[in-house]
């Protein structure tokens, strides 16, 4: 998902979109739907929250991170 539309999803929730990174902003998004803000860190691409609408994005930016 890019910038633009995580950004809708966040305004829509009310969440502040200013000085934030992709990953920043999707964890702000999480918190302010009552989930946890795990984006970015699932352990050697293991995740039991199946129907999370930042899955593969998540994976992504993990992979990402351990390089």
């Amino acid at each position: 998902m890019n910038m633009n539309q995580i950004k809708v999803i966040a305004r829509t929730l009310h969440v502040d979109t200013k000085a934030a990174n992709k990953s920043e902003l999707v964890h702000r998004i999480q918190r302010a739907e009552g989930n946890f803000d795990c984006f970015a860190s699932p352990i050697n691409g293991v995740c039991d929250q199946t129907g999370c609408l930042w899955r593969d994005d998540c994976f992504d930016a993990a992979r990402q991170r351990a390089h």
